[in-house]
């Protein structure tokens, strides 16, 4: 039997990859000045307050999207038991990276959650049964030598906030296999499962410790939320066109984001170490994108031939 994770064939499959690639460098782009944002708030506030007040704004976005056909992606939602799951997994990642962050400088949370590509690339060929080439697996793995010389793995690098920032990663790459599994679902119900568990977490979480904000603050945290949701879609809608395995390595753009904006708000010096890393893992995501394109502007074949 078929598997229905693995792309059929034509142009049609190979432009929906491309365009799977766009969404996630979208959705990294967008995740990457939010987090700056992030960074600034879990100074003075609990993480999971500012995942309540965020989610709220994030609910109300996507509210008249769902509402458009009568919530009818509500009333039919496959696999209920893995859309929990998943809600968990995001709810998870969320808490553990505003954890790290609030401890250490934001580019070495991000590098901790580079390995994220190689955790999906192992998930996505053992439960998915995408198949995944030996040239694929290179540009993965040279990338994450990357991730390893910017980190610099010494014993004073391998701190409980690392190891935290390492923990989101997994819960990061684990929620992303289920997302592929799922991928028949609305993507405005995917993202609006997502928002809901953080908002019902936060709420829980901040009845018991409430640090009262100012509505500035308020205000940007709300806007914060809605833009959130905006790369929540792109990250959705790139996991429903391409497979797992092939836009995962993409997440490695973060680091690049990290640096720089890391310099640019925080005065974050970047080490020899962390710009030759960053060098790399760029070229790895390059190499993986004109892969992909090159693939994508072949003729169509009846039976065209395994990408690897």
């Amino acid at each position: 039997m078929t598997s229905p994770f693995k792309p059929s064939s034509g142009a049609a499959t190979r432009s929906s990859t491309l365009a799977g690639i766009l969404f996630m460098l979208a959705a990294i782009t967008i995740f990457s000045l939010v987090n700056v944002f992030s960074k600034m708030m879990v100074a003075a506030y609990p993480p999971a307050q500012l995942f309540f007040i965020r989610g709220f704004a994030a609910i109300a976005t996507l509210l008249p999207f769902l509402a458009r056909d009568n919530f009818a992606a509500v009333r039919s939602v496959p696999r209920p038991g893995l859309q929990v799951l998943r809600m968990a997994l995001s709810v998870a990642d969320g808490m553990l990276f505003f954890t790290a962050i609030k401890y250490i400088p934001l580019a070495d949370a991000t590098t901790c959650y580079l390995a994220a590509p190689i955790f999906v690339t192992a998930f996505s060929a053992i439960f998915l049964r995408e198949h995944v080439g030996w040239r694929r697996w290179t540009a993965v793995v040279v990338g994450f030598i990357g991730v390893l010389i910017a980190l610099r793995p010494t014993g004073a690098a391998i701190s409980w906030p690392a190891m935290i920032a390492l923990a989101g990663c997994l819960c990061q790459s684990v929620f992303m296999i289920v997302t592929r599994y799922v991928r028949g679902t609305s993507n405005f119900f995917l993202a609006m499962t997502q928002v809901v568990g953080s908002f019902v977490f936060g709420g829980i979480v901040s009845a018991f410790i409430f640090l009262p904000p100012t509505w500035l603050i308020v205000g940007l945290l709300l806007v914060s939320g809605t833009v959130n949701v905006v790369a929540v879609l792109c990250l959705n809608r790139s996991l429903i066109l391409a497979p797992a395995s092939v836009v995962a390595p993409f997440q490695y753009t973060m680091i690049v984001w990290a640096i720089v904006l890391g310099f640019l708000v925080f005065g974050d010096v970047p080490s020899l170490n962390t710009m030759i890393g960053a060098t790399i893992v760029a070229c790895a995501g390059i190499y993986i994108f004109l892969r992909e394109r090159a693939v994508m502007h072949r003729e169509p074949e009846p039976n065209p031939p395994t990408v690897v």
